[in-house]
């Protein structure tokens, strides 16, 4: 099997064309695609465009698509967008994800987002039962505590790593 195929590559190269054209709605409706890797893409592609209207999309990708590396995209993707609105979703994903992958990324992205309502989620995580999910808790919480305590340059703040 080829990881990269002809049709993959075709459909990148219409993907980059739409990109320029900055059709939202083609990216929304590849957030179905049956290929992870273009869903993957096109979440990605969704955050680029920017704005809030955008956080739905992405939050019904954390919640519901099949693959654990498309969940664990949308998780970092609501972090970097950094939407208020994404934090219900992240802390979901958080609490309830199956995958430990996308738990840990969704933690991350609460301290991204630097929400003190996140705080309690993350304490929770604490418990978690794999221990890089709780060491994400504890990187999210110290960079929460960082952000209101301390913090000048909000870009520095968003550097947490993840």
């Amino acid at each position: 099997m080829q990881v990269v195929t002809d049709d993959r590559l075709a459909l990148f190269g219409e993907m980059e064309l739409k990109y320029e054209q900055k059709d939202t709605e083609y990216f929304v409706s590849l957030l179905e695609h049956f290929d992870y890797v273009i869903r993957t893409r096109a979440t990605c592609i969704l955050v680029d465009f920017g704005g809030e209207d955008k956080v739905p999309y992405i939050a019904r990708v954390l919640k519901n698509d099949e693959n654990e590396l498309v969940r664990h995209e949308a998780a970092f993707s609501l972090g970097q967008m950094c939407y208020s609105n994404g934090i219900p979703s992240l802390t979901d994903a958080t609490l309830n994800d199956p995958s430990m992958f996308v738990r840990h990324e969704a933690a991350i992205a609460l301290g991204v987002v630097g929400s003190k309502e996140a705080k309690e989620t993350l304490k929770k995580a604490l418990n978690d039962s794999d221990k890089s999910v709780v060491e994400s808790a504890i990187v999210a919480l110290s960079n929460i505590q960082f952000m209101e305590t301390l913090s000048k340059n909000k870009k520095f703040a968003k550097l947490t790593g993840g």
